[in-house]
Parts: structure tokens; C-alpha cells; sequence
């Protein structure tokens, strides 16, 4: 790891005066201090932001919530009102990496972490997301990489927070020395097509200060599942998040997301169109899940998650309706 300069920050504009000249934010720290022992990134300075209180807590207002972006995953889990009317972003926080991390990482380092492809993370392999006109995973180890939009980059969306809140509509405050914005979560991320070099469109000169969630309408049910090969700490195989807006028995619209499929997390209108206007059965579970296979495009050694995921969503659509338990063959 690389010398650097520590500049411990309390306030939101004392961070922000210091992001400049290659300045890297770190909050919990908990993927950036792995890539700058991978080698991936040496910065010269590191802003920390972890004692910037106004960036931390959880928010009930009329509109929906506003979460800080240094509230813990732990938090966000054990919160009263987001376990009540957000069950999927409680889940997916819940379930995240281990009970440790949890109680370390935030939610915005779980949305801005990198994604967690074996080529990318080794500094002996050339890599389109390291500037170099190549990529291994194609014709290499392939079978934790997308089977969706994955012509150009096939690594995958690392972040469950993120299938969470694209399931609520969520949206990102962004703030600089010049001002705020707002931005949805839905175009957060940079598809590789457009620049496999960029994750998101947050600026160098830019902190993610919060997460605002619209308040959901009245008859929401959600929940949210994560498949892998341990139970420990790891990352999903595939993972699904599903929000329905229910009339009685009757869907009136639902969300159905994808972690780990593509690399950008993913909502799937063929599988949303299967349930909107009918009632949720498992006849109508199982075709949504079916559905949202329509296009994939397997690697050599994924084409497990073209079975995977039409369980995974199917059972989840079920436990979101309170029509099945968790699954015990999830992993959260």
C-alpha cells in the first residue's frame, strides 16, 4: 500500500474543500482499503468522512425517508420504520457480508463499491476497467460474471443496497462547492458500453451525501433474496429484489430487480408486465420469473443463473405477497 495523507474531516464542506488533486472520500473504508492493498488505487490523500455527523441517521418525513450516507447497513437493517414499510432494503442490508462489516460498512460505500471480478481485482491481468484493450473473463473463469449486457464488460453489480432502492425508486444526493443534485438510482451507474472505466456519474469533485426513498404507496409489499455457494460472508451468485403494489389480491404494479446479472443492477419490464393486473399466484411467480430470462446471453461457465434466477425471483414475488417463508436454500 502507498503513503498518504489522512485529512480527517467533521464537516460536510470541510471534505468538500478537500477533493481535489486526486483526493479519494473514505468512509467505513471497507472496499477502498481492499483496492488500494490490491493495487488498484494509490491515492495520495484520503478524506475521511466518518466523523461527519450530519451524514449519519435515518429520516421519516411525509415524502418517504432520507437515510445519510454514513448510516451503517447494520442501521438500516434494525430501523423500526424501514423494517415496517421497506422490508427489501431491511433484507438486503441485513444480508450483506457479515454481521462485522454490517456494523462497519455504509450505505454509501455499498452503492460506490467496485465491482468484485477476479481479473479486475488482480494486478497481473490487463483489464478494460484498468484502461487496457482487453478482458479476460471472457474466455476465462466466467461463472460468477452477467448474463445480461455483457458484450463489453461482463463483470457484475456488486451492491445489494442498490437492487433495494432501484426496486423503491430511490434517488442520491449529490453534493460540490457548487450546489447539490439529485439523481436516480436507475441512472447512477455507467453501463461499460458507454465507458467501462466509470462506475457512476458522481465526480471527483462530488459526495454522496444521502439516500432519499419516496414514501410507497399504500398495499406495498416487498422483500428481497440472495443466492451463493456459503452462507458466510460472500457475494450473491444472483440475487432478487421484488416490490408489489397490491390491490387486495390483485398487482397493480410491481418491480422486479436483478443483482448480479448485469453490470448495472437490472429491472425487468417482461417480468413486471407478467404480474401487473393479475393476482399473484404461483402461476403467475413462476411465469415472471421465466420472463425475466427473456435475452440473457449466458457466458461459458454461467449458464447456471438462466435456472437460477427464475427460481429466485418466483419465490421471491411469493414471499414479498406473504404467500411463501424466506427460501432456506437463500442465503438472505
Amino acid at each position: 500500500m502507498n503513503q498518504f495523507i489522512l485529512a480527517d474531516c467533521t464537516t460536510e464542506s470541510g471534505a468538500l474543500s478537500q477533493l481535489h488533486d486526486g483526493a479519494v472520500v473514505k468512509a467505513g473504508g471497507i472496499d477502498l482499503l481492499d483496492r488500494m492493498k490490491e493495487g488498484l488505487e494509490s491515492p495520495t490523500k484520503l478524506v475521511n468522512i466518518r466523523n461527519i455527523s450530519s451524514l449519519r441517521g435515518i429520516h421519516e418525513t411525509a415524502q418517504g425517508l432520507n437515510i445519510g450516507a454514513l448510516t451503517t447497513l447494520a442501521e438500516i437493517e434494525e430501523d423500526p420504520a424501514v423494517k415496517a414499510h421497506y422490508a427489501i432494503l431491511s433484507d438486503a442490508c441485513g444480508h450483506a457480508a457479515t454481521p462485522q462489516i454490517r456494523n462497519m460498512a455504509t450505505v454509501g460505500g455499498n452503492l460506490l463499491q467496485q465491482n468484485r471480478c477476479w481479473y479486475f481485482r488482480s494486478d497481473d491481468f490487463a483489464c478494460l476497467k484498468k484502461g487496457k484493450d482487453m478482458c479476460f473473463a471472457f474466455d476465462g473463469l466466467n461463472q460468477y460474471h452477467a448474463i445480461f449486457d455483457n458484450t463489453t464488460c461482463p463483470s457484475v453489480a456488486p451492491s445489494s443496497a442498490a437492487v433495494a432502492l432501484l426496486g423503491l425508486n430511490a434517488s442520491v444526493e449529490l453534493a460540490s462547492a457548487k450546489g447539490k443534485r439529485t439523481v436516480a438510482i436507475k441512472d447512477f451507474y455507467v453501463h461499460p458500453d458507454v465507458n467501462p472505466m466509470t462506475r457512476t456519474v458522481i465526480a471527483p469533485d462530488e459526495l454522496l451525501t444521502s439516500v432519499i426513498i419516496p414514501k410507497p404507496a399504500s398495499g406495498t409489499r416487498s422483500a428481497y433474496q440472495k443466492y451463493g455457494e456459503k452462507r458466510s460472508y460472500d457475494w450473491a451468485t444472483a440475487d432478487a429484489g421484488v416490490v408489489l403494489e397490491m390491490d387486495g389480491n390483485i398487482c397493480r404494479k410491481a418491480a422486479i430487480v436483478m443483482g448480479a446479472a448485469s453490470p448495472v443492477v437490472m429491472r425487468s419490464p417482461k417480468a413486471e408486465a407478467m404480474l401487473a393486473g393479475k393476482p399473484i399466484t404461483e402461476e403467475t411467480a413462476r411465469a415472471a420469473g421465466k420472463a425475466a430470462m427473456e435475452g440473457a446471453q449466458p457466458l461459458s461457465m454461467n449458464g447456471y443463473k438462466v435456472q437460477l434466477f427464475p427460481v429466485a425471483i418466483y419465490r421471491t414475488i411469493l414471499l414479498a405477497a406473504g404467500q411463501m417463508g424466506r427460501d432456506p436454500s437463500a442465503v438472505g
